[in-house]
């Protein structure tokens, strides 16, 4: 069967047989020679905050580490195995920004496709800060607003589609709040 995926996983993680690729529903799948149990290779999910300050600024975060450092991002994060996304999200900018928000909804949901060895499913929240001091921690080197026709060069293009959007929404079309 031909697909595009490099193997990455070898062995089934029930039984230890080999993982081969194998046609299932059309799509490709790992499949173990021994049990036939299906390997699902699933997105992972990802969380975001959107805080913007009285200026319509959006807070951004410059990272420290791995392949991204240097450049700059929505505060975000991935969702442990047992947790709400609503709880994630909370967390993640807390431990990024020393800043406590409240979330006001989604804003939207998209797929990443930067990373070819992770796949993620992101949620990008709209929140409010309602407490702490802004200090960059974590995964930051530091963190500061910007305008939205001003942006710092982006780790993850999918953050430049968001940050497009919101421009687009409060500038073009010309809501005023959110």
């Amino acid at each position: 069967m031909a697909h595009n995926r490099k193997q990455r996983f070898f062995f089934c993680p029930k039984c230890g047989g080999k993982l081969y690729y194998c046609d299932n529903h059309g799509q490709p799948r790992l499949t173990c020679a021994s049990c036939t149990y299906i390997f699902f290779e699933n997105p992972v999910a990802g969380v975001a905050a959107i805080v913007l300050n009285d200026k319509k600024q959006i807070l951004l975060g410059r990272r420290k580490n791995g392949n991204y450092a240097g450049l700059w991002c929505i505060p975000c994060g991935f969702v442990e195995y047992d947790e709400d996304v609503y709880h994630a999200v909370r967390r993640e900018f807390k431990e990024e920004t020393n800043l406590d928000i409240e979330v006001v909804r989604v804003y939207t949901v998209q797929s990443n496709f930067h990373d070819p060895e992770c796949h993620t499913v992101g949620i990008w929240f709209l929140a409010r800060v309602t407490g702490g001091e802004l200090l960059a921690g974590d995964d930051l080197a530091e963190a500061g607003y910007f305008n939205l026709d001003n942006i710092p060069p982006l780790a993850f293009p999918t953050d430049r589609v968001i940050i497009n959007k919101l421009f687009e929404e409060l500038y073009i079309n010309e809501k005023k709040e959110y």
